[in-house]
């Protein structure tokens, strides 16, 4: 591809029939590497967490400044991108043939103790995001990049041979006639397609029920909420998990505007799971620290790699 510009790139994230396949986010973020090497935008390092930087364009795109980008996840170099993308599909056909025994298999351990499963994933999403921040107003991208976020992990979880869907149900309300609550399913999951009658209550025992997100700000709770209400109203254990990109945002620190905020919060996420329920897992793809220190956060917050290795295997084997 020759002569793209970040206009470019802008109309293929909007563009509702752009993206149907895994190839597709390769190619945009592909597209996106080749033309950051080649226009050399400024990269501005975080003052306050070095492992974060930011991208701010050229005046054509009036000097916008991308979301924080996570230095260790990110693959900078359009040629390192490309060879870990084919490691990554292999790694996708490796899982899908070994489905429950893939964690006992030693090159797939192997290979996840790389991180690129979670690099890969991160590098995709982030360019997408870093084209959405460039947009003149950025409220024209914000709903779209978190629908493609969703997306791009519907077909990785259709990669591995398993059913995935999103899902709208109206659910009767038990004891008022005539009162439902309407619920919309970012995700359902099961082994094989499963049937759904009346007697299963419009999610089928066999079935996992996901959110997915780019972030848990002012989202987490009412995941809780939901895991509460489903299995409340349907009368048995209705499975919810959550899968995250990342907890951080820009904000100002002292004299810097390119500070790195946590969006996190551990308390909160804490006490829904004492006065409600556990989720039946929380995964992140760039996970915050105090995420892999804080003992009671790591009984419930994982890997996205152990999901698609391990969890998502036993999740749907009941």
């Amino acid at each position: 591809m020759t002569n793209i510009s970040l206009f470019d790139l802008q109309n293929s994230v909007i563009d509702p029939n752009a993206f149907a396949k895994l190839e597709d986010y390769f190619l945009i973020c592909q597209t996106l590497l080749d033309l950051f090497k080649s226009t050399n935008p400024t990269r501005i390092i975080s003052p306050t967490d070095h492992n974060y930087m930011f991208y701010q364009y050229d005046g054509n795109y009036g000097h916008k400044i991308t979301r924080p980008i996570n230095t260790d996840l990110f693959i900078e170099r359009s040629r390192d991108f490309k060879a870990a993308f084919g490691r990554f599909e292999s790694f996708l056909e490796d899982v899908r043939r070994y489905q429950d025994a893939s964690s006992r298999q030693r090159s797939i351990n192997n290979y996840c103790l790389t991180n690129e499963v979670n690099k890969v994933v991160y590098t995709i999403q982030q360019s997408i995001g870093c084209i959405g921040d460039s947009f003149e107003n950025p409220n024209q991208s914000r709903k779209r990049i978190g629908q493609l976020f969703e997306l791009f992990t519907k077909i990785i979880i259709r990669k591995l041979g398993l059913e995935c869907e999103s899902r709208n149900i109206t659910i009767p309300i038990p004891g008022f006639d005539g009162y439902t609550m309407s619920y919309e399913l970012d995700l359902v999951i099961s082994r094989n397609k499963a049937v759904i009658t009346a007697e299963t209550n419009l999610i089928h025992p066999v079935e996992v029920v996901g959110s997915v997100k780019t972030t848990s700000k002012d989202r987490i709770d009412k995941i809780f909420l939901d895991k509460h209400m489903l299995t409340k109203l349907l009368g048995r254990d209705i499975p919810v998990i959550a899968i995250f990109l990342h907890d951080v945002q820009r904000a100002k620190k002292g004299n810097s505007i390119f500070g790195v905020n946590s969006t996190f919060k551990s308390n909160h996420f804490l006490g829904y799971t004492v006065s409600l329920n556990k989720l039946d897992g929380v995964y992140y793809i760039d996970p915050r620290p105090i995420m892999v220190e804080n003992t009671r956060l790591q009984e419930q917050i994982r890997d996205f790699q152990q999901f698609l290795v391990r969890d998502v295997w036993t999740l749907t084997n009941r």
